[in-house]
């Protein structure tokens, strides 16, 4: 074994996949690049996610208590790259990088038309926001685009490094 600086702790449990989210307030819609996520709950689907209070999108997060997850597959890796690397406070993301807005049904975020799947979300627990910049988000709606049946999702592994999703392998669960 060797040793492993704690600060690239994270490029080994790196969630992924990469992922876009979407706010909307006073009118204006933004789209941030986020990978720190997690599954909490099946039924209703529970996400944990950390949403910095440096981000532009945190004010929106915070007073509208919604948005959208949009899962991008390979395709639109160098947007989400592009996206992340830009703040909302300078740039209109949706316009700048090509981003199709879509109105969402149960949230005032949209979707993202080019996404594979959208995922509107309600928080449902702040707690630790101030502590952690921590929200868990219910899915209250999903959709999926069947025009992209087999999508390749990206996963960062820090420092400009991704891997993309590879072969699926079928074993033995109980799980359904």
């Amino acid at each position: 074994m060797k040793n492993l600086p704690l600060g690239k702790v994270y490029q080994l449990l790196e969630p992924g996949p990469v992922v876009l989210l979407t706010t909307a307030r006073k009118g204006r819609a933004d789209v941030m690049t986020m990978s720190w996520h997690m599954m909490v709950e099946f039924e209703p689907p529970l996400i944990a996610c950390v949403v910095s209070s440096a981000d532009y999108s945190f004010a929106a997060l915070t007073a509208t208590r919604e948005c959208v997850i949009a899962i991008p597959a390979r395709h639109l890796a160098q947007k989400v790259v592009d996206v992340g690397n830009s703040s909302g406070r300078d740039v209109a993301k949706f316009e700048k990088f090509g981003l199709t807005p879509v109105k969402a049904r149960d949230v005032g975020a949209p979707l993202i038309a080019e996404c594979f799947a959208n995922l509107e979300c309600k928080v449902v627990d702040s707690r630790l926001v101030n502590k952690y910049n921590l929200f868990v988000l219910e899915v209250v709606k999903a959709w999926t685009d069947p025009k992209q049946p087999n999508p390749k999702t990206i996963h960062h592994r820090g420092y400009g490094k991704f891997v993309v999703d590879g072969p699926v392998i079928k074993l033995k669960s109980k799980m359904r």
